[in-house]
């Protein structure tokens, strides 16, 4: 069997990257590294880097996504989960949550995976994200 070493980055697509990108780098700390401006199908991506390990992100903008709104009961995404360190990082990140005014579950344990806690909290599309923390 080949091997797949990791996940090199995941690409979200989003109505308006001019929304998305400013809430990924002030919410979540990502920053830009790069953008292909509209090509001849009128699609924009702008790639960015999250902090600590240097999670890759990509937005993309396709012209006909304009209007669409996120279900993750649909097939495609369902959500995207991001690692921090501990419960407690759990804490902090309430308090930036709180900070920008985005909404978020409170932490609870996550029962389809014991000794887990998690916080969900959606991006400016509704696309759910869920900050995941393994219990020591």
């Amino acid at each position: 069997m080949p091997t797949l070493s990791g996940v090199h980055h995941i690409a979200l697509t989003v109505t308006d990257v001019d929304r998305s990108v400013p809430w990924y780098e002030r919410v979540l700390g990502f920053s830009v590294v790069g953008s292909q401006d509209e090509d001849a199908l009128g699609v924009r991506k702008v790639f960015l880097r999250g902090p600590g390990d240097g999670f890759a992100l990509t937005l993309i903008q396709h012209p006909y996504a304009a209007g669409s709104v996120f279900d993750e009961k649909k097939p495609g995404l369902d959500h995207l989960s991001f690692s921090v360190p501990d419960e407690g990082c759990l804490a902090e990140w309430t308090d930036r949550l709180d900070e920008h005014g985005v909404m978020y579950s409170p932490i609870t344990e996550e029962h389809s995976a014991p000794g887990t806690s998690v916080i969900a909290l959606r991006d400016p599309d509704g696309i759910q994200l869920v900050l995941w923390a393994e219990k020591p």
